[in-house]
């Protein structure tokens, strides 16, 4: 028996196809491109989504050459916040309002001025109001395109629009409404006062299934699509930080997991929702059960590299494509030739806002101190630190709440980079233990969907029998003394531009 795990990240979208040992028989990517009118939007027509999942799925099955009939269970997970309108039908009635987008900050305050934020916090576990939120988005909608507002069926999630898309259910479950500030952690339900304050229902959103519970069986239509038997059942397995956590094997207190793909997150297992006394940290719902994970967010990881590639790399991708190779690990190689602290050179790569733990939508991108000396090698290995230097920031904040770290695993398409890896262990002080699969939200996807058909008893025998550790690397203590000036140097670029 196969399972197969779809997630649907900010920028792409990824298939994989593994059996119950949690070894993968094939695992495809398909990219596609955010619409940026301005600095502060950022949209994409859902069909791309769905057209992506449709390539990935029919890739995956030539990839690995299996029959139809061996596939039993898909498991979904997809990025959060990012707002769907649609129809009855689950057509778009617009672009969708990618996470990134900032254009409802006048709803945002609205909201703040209404509810009081530690409130906020206890009930849904986001730290800040801030136009990132699916609440904010769908206000701006109710505000600016009354006359979509007022066609709307529902207001939908990505896992959401690919569940509809594959079953015809419209639902959607705790692991990934949770960041939407529409969803009560505490109950797990629809939280009743911000839906009253928005001027929405719970029957214009979708209908809360379990994490890792069954929506239903693919539609003829779907089947079709994608080349599956219709007997296949769907799985809604939460947002890519949660299904990430169970991919890692971070299904228990004390495992601390990272995932560097196009955003830089931090998975952190915790036993209650509100064990942050300070506020700071966000709170999800994990999709193991009866359990949260503190999951602050850096919106622009990877995908600060990816701008880098494609703005400056093009001499990289050229002789990427005539070797055969990866562009990114010819930059990789690039900034190899770098010392530590790239001589002066700092980034802040807050190219859409600053999330966790400054929470400032004001922030911009930064490349400072870098002089006639410095060259492209310089750039790209100061964004590799500069983004060890947000996960440190993020791991300094835990461990003063008292959250022990002794090691990180580091997850997503970071972990592909050996010298990222270095960077990261040398930054924190700490060993980085590496997967034998990277791409953990697919693999948790499928531990959930084995587990759903009842392949595995439970979470915890599933991630002991599909989850593998690689390697380990250990911090180098030669290093400590660069990294602690260039992170000071970050840190001080930081406050110094943009206050606390």
């Amino acid at each position: 028996m196969l399972f197969l795990g779809i997630d649907a990240g900010t920028t792409s979208l990824k298939a994989g196809l593994f059996d119950e040992r949690g070894n993968a028989r094939a695992i495809v990517n398909e990219e596609y491109s955010l619409i940026t009118p301005s600095a502060d939007e950022a949209e994409i027509d859902p069909a791309e989504y769905w057209r992506a999942c449709v390539s990935a799925v029919r890739r995956v099955l030539a990839k690995a050459n299996v029959r139809r009939e061996d596939i039993v269970s898909i498991g979904v997970s997809s990025q959060g916040e990012t707002t769907i309108a649609v129809d009855v039908q689950g057509n778009a009635l617009r672009r969708a309002l990618v996470w990134l987008d900032n254009r409802a900050t006048a709803q945002a305050q609205q909201i703040a001025a209404h509810f009081d934020l530690k409130r906020v916090y206890e009930i849904t576990g986001d730290p800040e109001i801030v136009p990132t939120w699916t609440a904010c988005k769908i206000l701006w909608l109710k505000q600016n395109e009354p006359e979509i507002f007022r066609r709307v069926h529902k207001f939908i999630l990505v896992e959401d629009y690919l569940l509809q898309r594959l079953t015809g259910r419209f639902a959607t479950d705790g692991a990934v409404a949770c960041t939407s500030m529409l969803w009560d952690i505490r109950c797990g339900g629809w939280w009743s006062e911000m839906l009253d304050f928005i001027g929405i229902t719970p029957a214009q959103l979708s209908e809360p299934v379990a994490p890792g519970g069954i929506v239903g069986t693919l539609r003829p239509d779907a089947a079709s699509e994608l080349g599956l038997s219709p007997k296949v059942q769907v799985v809604a397995c939460g947002m890519d930080q949660a299904a990430g956590a169970v991919g890692a094997g971070n299904i228990r207190l004390g495992v601390i997991s990272e995932t560097t793909g196009a955003a830089l997150a931090i998975q952190a297992t915790m036993p209650a929702p509100h064990l942050d006394a300070t506020g700071k940290l966000p709170v999800y719902v994990h999709d193991a059960h009866d359990l949260f994970l503190f999951v602050p967010v850096c919106n622009t990881g990877g995908m600060a590299l990816r701008w880098f590639r494609d703005q400056f790399g093009q001499e990289e991708m050229r002789v990427a494509r005539e070797q055969n190779r990866d562009a990114y690990d010819r930059l990789g190689e690039l900034a190899q030739t770098v010392d530590p602290g790239c001589e002066g050179l700092t980034m802040l790569p807050h190219l859409m806002g600053a999330f966790s733990p400054e929470y400032n939508m004001n922030a911009h991108g930064v490349f400072y101190g870098f002089t006639l000396r410095h060259t492209k090698a310089h750039f790209a290995r100061a964004i590799l630190e500069a983004i060890a230097f947000m996960l440190k920031r993020n791991l300094d904040l835990m461990r003063a709440l008292g959250v022990e770290v002794h090691e990180v695993r580091s997850t997503g398409g970071g972990a592909k980079s050996p010298l990222w890896l270095q960077i990261k262990a040398d930054v924190l002080g700490l060993p980085v233990v590496t997967l034998e699969q990277e791409d953990t939200a697919v693999l948790g996807d499928a531990i959930l969907a084995a587990v759903a058909c009842g392949v595995h008893t439970n979470l915890a025998d599933a991630c002991a029998a599909m989850v593998r550790l690689r390697g380990r690397i250990e911090p180098n203590v030669v290093t400590r003394a660069a990294y602690d000036a260039a992170f000071a140097q970050y840190v001080s670029v930081y406050d110094r531009l943009y206050g606390r």
